[in-house]
């Protein structure tokens, strides 16, 4: 699989950081393009200062800017985006087709080409608007999967905690079974 995955101003990096490191030890993702927004770096930076996904294996890190790359055109085969965490800022764009930007035309090019589409929103609470939008994403064919992990396996660490998240991702992306609580 071929997935691009997209850092957006929201908190919560280390959903970011969990998921990349998980997609490339998979052996069924050939490729993992990343980019963040302006204010995802700086966010990232900020929340994972001595983290640098673009020096993993198999991650190739793409300019916010740069709409001439695999994840902007739907002729690519660019197989799933992932925006994580995914601002509502961005979530706003997308619902609107404001593809200003190579996050929101990757995530503009996967809902035209009925692809898998997965936004991690990290907001609380929403709004009404944030609501809607996230409606009109669902019904346009994204999977809105907020940032809200689980208990039922008696997490001991923060990264279990944030991988309960991870595992439901990795499993909506078809690469694994998520793991059951009662595992």
């Amino acid at each position: 699989m071929k997935i691009f995955v997209a850092i957006t101003g929201a908190s919560g990096s280390i959903y970011a950081r969990r998921l990349v490191e998980r997609l490339a030890r998979s052996e069924r993702v050939e490729r993992i393009w990343l980019s963040f927004t302006r204010y995802g770096r700086e966010v990232f930076d900020t929340e994972e200062p001595d983290c640098r996904l673009e020096e993993l294996d198999k991650v190739t890190l793409l300019r916010e800017d740069d709409m001439f790359t695999p994840p902007a055109s739907g002729s690519a085969s660019t197989d799933a985006v992932v925006i994580v965490p995914c601002s509502m800022g961005m979530c706003s764009k997308v619902a609107c087709g404001a593809a200003d930007n190579l996050v929101s035309r990757a995530a503009d090019v996967m809902l035209k080409e009925r692809r898998k589409l997965i936004m991690v929103v990290r907001e609380t609470p929403f709004n009404l608007i944030h609501l809607n939008n996230m409606t009109r994403l669902t019904e346009a064919g994204a999977v809105i999967m907020p940032a809200s992990p689980s208990f039922y396996g008696k997490p001991e660490t923060i990264e279990e905690l944030v991988d309960t998240v991870i595992d439901r991702i990795v499993a909506h992306l078809s690469l694994e079974t998520a793991k059951g609580w009662c595992e």
